[in-house]
């Protein structure tokens, strides 16, 4: 049995991948004999690739066309990547693997496949090594190496992009997208009466933005309120310029019926009190969202790996989309239409879609990885098959 794990997540890219760690570590943790040590994949690179790891934030925050010129150029560049971070990392990592000794390596973040492959590779270490995908349907390349051992894929799709990608079906598990369990804890039944939606009493809405706070959240809360009188909680992340702003000058106007919350480890509890959670196509928000039962419109989607998330959401009726401020008004009248019909449809397939199981079905499946063989075999198997994921530097 697997006792010792290595996990290679990342803290600044985002909170998905750190999520996604935290999700899983409540189930290793109540493991007998179980350890896992958690490292940034950034970290290992030293300062200056943690630097990389930590302008994620301000890139997509300021500037969504130069974050789509970056995930279109390295998505055509994954042996040339996976060398320059196998470059960065190798030294510490290496260092790591003596200090810890783990039994299997489990990445959650697509920088660290590739590259992590070809130290294991070139230094003859057999270790099993699972990738888990933390995006839902639009993924990158560096997702896909055909030499790990398993890839975990929270959808069918994908897992349909993986094998496009070369990685073959039989390596490919599909466990659903591991969320934390405090985010399950608030569901209850779809209402059977209309007590939960009076017209007569105005909806708690919540907005957010995912870690990085973007958005047109200002306008809208004003449109919200405007047209619909609806009350208004906004979480502007780790944005501390825009949480202010928001404060400044939608409080002065709205007073109590707008609060403004930074970066909060309570987030579960505000999106549980909300009628309605407007947010980008995040896959971790959007997915706790779904499983704290809150009905989503998805008000933008961060290109690359987020932008087929809305068609995702909409395919099994977990959301409905706005595409822009325009369309809010609209789109809120959708929901509210033929005694909040729309509403009560997503609530009740969120319930049908959502697996409270899956992190812990993912911890079961990584407990019974054998330790050995599997890395033999998947490097001599994957061997001629590599030309996508590796390139001769010393030629």
């Amino acid at each position: 049995m697997i006792k010792n794990i290595l996990i290679i997540s990342s803290n600044y890219t985002g909170h998905g991948h750190k999520s996604i760690t935290e999700s899983l570590s409540e189930k290793f943790d109540i493991v007998p004999d179980v350890k896992i040590h958690v490292v940034d994949g950034f970290s290992l690179g030293g300062s200056a690739l943690l630097k990389v790891g930590k302008m994620y934030g301000p890139i997509t925050r300021n500037s969504e066309n130069l974050w789509k010129v970056i995930w279109d150029y390295t998505s055509v560049k994954v042996p040339f990547v996976n060398h320059l971070i196998e470059m960065k990392i190798r030294t510490r990592f290496l260092a790591l693997l003596d200090k810890v000794k783990p039994d299997l390596i489990l990445t959650v973040h697509p920088n660290f496949n590739g590259s992590v492959l070809n130290i294991l590779e070139k230094n003859d270490i057999h270790i099993p090594f699972v990738t888990l995908i933390a995006d839902l349907i639009s993924i990158t390349p560096f997702w896909a190496d055909a030499r790990a051992d398993y890839v975990i894929s929270p959808t069918e799709e994908a897992k349909e992009k993986c094998i496009e990608f070369g990685v073959p079906e039989d390596k490919i598990k599909v466990f659903g997208f591991p969320v934390r369990s405090r985010f399950y804890n608030h569901s209850e039944p779809v209402a059977t009466d209309t007590e939960q939606y009076s017209p007569n009493k105005p909806l708690n809405c919540l907005i957010m933005s995912g870690g990085e706070g973007v958005g047109n959240m200002g306008k809208m809360a004003k449109t919200l309120i405007d047209n619909f009188g609806f009350n208004i909680t906004i979480v502007a992340g780790r944005n501390e310029k825009l949480q202010a702003h928001l404060q400044k000058t939608l409080g002065k106007k709205y007073g109590d019926k707008v609060k403004v919350y930074g970066f909060t480890k309570n987030i579960q509890d505000l999106i549980s009190a909300a009628d309605i959670a407007f947010i980008r196509s995040s896959p971790n928000v959007m997915m706790e969202a779904v499983s704290c039962n809150t009905p989503i419109v998805i008000t933008g989607a961060l290109p690359g790996q987020e932008a087929g998330n809305p068609r995702f959401a909409e395919k099994y009726h977990l959301a409905i989309t706005c595409d822009s401020m325009s369309d809010l008004v609209p789109t809120i009248n959708e929901l509210l239409d033929d005694n909040v019909a729309m509403l009560k449809k997503i609530k009740k397939s969120q319930q049908e879609y959502v697996d409270p199981q899956s992190p812990e079905n993912i911890v079961n499946f990584i407990l019974s990885v054998p330790k050995e063989e599997l890395q033999t075999a998947g490097m001599a198997q994957e061997h001629n098959a590599s030309s996508l994921n590796k390139i001769n530097f010393e030629s």
